[in-house]
């Protein structure tokens, strides 16, 4: 549903998946610096919320995903994946648990595939899963929050300025942070895009999936790595979600998520075969005959593992 906050002066709606909330209020560069100065709030009000509840619920998630749930204190937020028997990412979550609850956001969309799937795995455990409409999640530099839909207004009122979707992301990637379905694919392992440290917990018991992170952190080199790129500043354009990649005129990897910094200029985030260098300049083939220049920043080591800790941003 689109969110009420796109009655916000200046709001302008996104695109795509991220469309139900304002890729920006008037400027984006401005945006970016009220955040990084510490002020303003993000609607992300567009994401699907889950809620998990029943006195069972912490143990059984961390039987289930890739994150240490047991001794999760009441207002902690933190981030978990579903792996596949594979190792390969399925599902991403981040969410707090309030002492009587688990209420998590994933990517638009992808809220009911969760749900389906973690219904499938209660047996006969006491949880009950749900997804939710009447709470929105945002976000502020302080941190992240849940807020009851009808009180989105009052919310904006005490938090604002409000800061669209395109200043977000973009500080967003300048972090290094992915995101499910546009910076990873149907084989992404969390070894590659950074997610061993904040949504995989290397000291925990057996999840589905734990053989493939554990052998690839263990011998380390994941077969791809998360790079930031910094694509030609010339070009007023930016490369659409799964762009393909070119080294030396072959295909090396594909373009996720892509924006607009405010010191940067034009960056975006992208999955490279492990074996390219990392000081190569790519062509990020944005059609047939028309290549883009791209500089690589190193989000992930190519070498990552037990002996090669992850690059901290």
């Amino acid at each position: 549903m689109a969110s009420p906050l796109l009655t916000l002066p200046g709001a302008v709606a996104g695109d795509g998946i991220d469309a139900p909330v304002a890729a920006h209020y008037g400027s984006f560069n401005s945006e970016q610096r009220t955040l990084v100065g510490g002020e303003g709030f993000v609607d992300l009000s567009h994401r699907d919320v889950l809620r998990i509840e029943g006195p069972e619920r912490l143990s059984w998630l961390h039987n289930l995903t890739t994150q240490f749930f047991l001794d999760l204190t009441p207002g902690t937020w933190t981030q978990a994946l579903v792996l596949s028997p594979q190792g390969h990412v399925e599902h991403e979550m981040t969410g707090v648990d309030d002492g009587e609850a688990f209420v998590a956001h994933t990517e638009p969309g992808r809220g009911a595939a969760l749900v389906e799937w973690l219904e499938r795995m209660k047996f006969m455990t006491r949880v009950e899963v749900s997804l939710v409409d009447d709470v929105a999640a945002m976000w502020r530099p302080s941190g992240p929050s849940f807020v009851p839909r009808e009180k989105l207004a009052a919310f904006a009122d005490a938090a604002g300025p409000a800061c669209g979707l395109w200043a977000f992301e973009a500080l967003r990637i300048e972090r290094g942070e992915p995101r499910l379905g546009l910076d990873t694919d149907h084989r992404t392992i969390p070894n590659e895009v950074g997610w061993i440290g904040p949504a995989v917990h290397l000291e925990k018991g057996c999840y589905r999936g734990q053989e493939t992170v554990a052998r690839v952190h263990t011998l380390g080199r994941p077969p791809r790595r998360l790079a930031m790129l910094h694509l030609d500043g010339t070009e007023n354009r930016l490369p659409a979600v799964g762009t393909p990649l070119l080294h030396e005129g072959r295909e090396c990897g594909f373009v996720g998520s892509s924006a607009r910094h405010h010191e940067l200029g034009p960056i975006a985030l992208a999955l490279v075969k492990r074996n390219v260098p990392v000081d190569a300049t790519l062509m990020v083939a944005v059609a047939e005959g028309d290549h883009m220049p791209a500089g690589q920043e190193v989000v992930v080591d190519p070498e990552v593992g037990l002996h090669v800790r992850p690059r901290l941003r």
